[in-house]
């Protein structure tokens, strides 16, 4: 009984640690936004410090140091505290995110993909912050910057369900057979499924479509997330003031090259440097993109009532209207910076449940075919 309580201790902790990384990645997303919508990107001009200090320069002596240093980058001490909160806490994830990979590999069961991965884009995510301020705001390191942390909190996210499911079967396994398998079950990896009920062999018939469909749904809200950090990064948020489309005539001047990757050579990209109908273009595109994710995720929601239940499509249903309701009410509101950051939060929010709507579909198709070939074995043996 020491053994098996020691394992399932260790195995809680684990958990919650995932599940307090998961937390702090959503809190450092939302600061992010809260950010850049302020414009405080640039409010410290050096990394990691703040002009020179480790925090912001408050004092007059400190002050009078960061404007000799910094001629070109005046103190504003609102916007350099927006930036170093952001950074203390960034710091502080990736911190955990190292604990996180060190105890995976510490355990023989538990995942170590994701961990490794996770440690690896935390790593790139500090260069890309670090870019950020040294490249000033240059417009692609601020959308790779975005889909960063939305990669830091997806593969949390993945890591927190993997686990959950990988702990519950360990104790269900040590439950019926004793502390001699929990045991035995540290010296393999174990394969976990997130789907908690089988599924009949009709669903595993219509579940190539349905996958297509989820697959689809899945990389359309990706894209349009990236849509969306590559229209603030460009400060084309509030070019179109009218719905559906657009007020200005875009089509006519629609301008491919407002998405090369590399922009205009500029001192600082800080308030976009693109011209107004490449604005305009990334604006428009960003909400034809906006109603093909509405059909797809509304598809989806639709497809997976039966095979994953109502509370799938609910989910699906709910955080779509609640960002097309936030993107609205950007528009016409004019970017308030409440609902913007609210806005990035939801996209976020979106693509979590359509990754896990997803995984679900996998995962049901995947248990439908064991159950098929255990009924096939069944038939055969009788």
């Amino acid at each position: 009984m020491m053994v098996k309580s020691t394992h399932q201790d260790q195995d809680k902790g684990y958990l919650f640690l995932l599940y307090g990384s998961l937390f702090l990645a959503l809190i450092v997303v939302a600061l992010g936004a809260f950010t850049r919508l302020t414009e405080a990107g640039l409010g410290c001009p050096d990394w990691p410090g703040c002009y020179g200090f480790l925090t912001v320069p408050q004092s007059a002596e400190h002050i009078a140091k960061a404007v000799q240093a910094f001629p070109d980058a005046p103190v504003e001490v609102q916007k350099a505290w927006n930036e170093m909160i952001h950074r203390y806490v960034a710091g502080t994830l990736g911190l955990l995110v190292a604990l996180i990979a060190f105890l995976a590999w510490r355990k023989p069961s538990r995942d170590k993909t994701l961990p490794s991965i996770l440690l690896a884009v935390i790593c790139f995510q500090a260069a890309l912050g670090m870019w950020t301020v040294t490249m000033n705001l240059m417009p692609i390191v601020v959308m790779g910057h975005l889909l960063g942390g939305f990669t830091t909190v997806t593969l949390l996210f993945l890591l927190c369900l993997f686990e959950r499911r990988r702990v519950h079967s360990a104790a269900n396994v040590s439950a019926e057979t004793g502390d001699e398998a929990i045991v035995g079950a540290e010296q393999q990896d174990v394969k976990v499924n997130i789907d908690d009920e089988p599924a009949s062999p009709a669903q595993h018939r219509i579940g190539g479509k349905l996958k297509l469909l989820a697959v689809s749904a899945l990389v359309a809200v990706g894209l349009q997330i990236a849509l969306g950090g590559w229209t603030s990064a460009n400060y084309a948020a509030v070019v179109c003031t009218q719905l559906p489309v657009c007020e200005a005539d875009w089509a006519g001047n629609y301008d491919v090259s407002a998405f090369h990757p590399i922009s205009p050579t500029n001192d600082t990209y800080q308030y976009g440097v693109l011209n107004f109908d490449q604005r305009v273009t990334i604006h428009a595109t960003h909400r034809i993109g906006a109603m093909v994710v509405s059909v797809l995720v509304l598809l989806l929601a639709f497809a997976v009532r039966r095979p994953l239940g109502a509370m799938a499509s609910i989910s699906l249903v709910a955080a779509l209207l609640l960002q097309i309701s936030l993107g609205v009410t950007n528009v016409v509101a004019l970017l308030p910076l409440s609902v913007a950051v609210a806005h990035n939060v939801c996209g976020l929010l979106l693509l979590l449940v359509v990754v896990k709507t997803t995984l679900g579909v996998f995962a049901r198709q995947t248990s439908a075919a064991r159950t098929s070939l255990r009924e096939s074995g069944r038939l055969s043996h009788g």
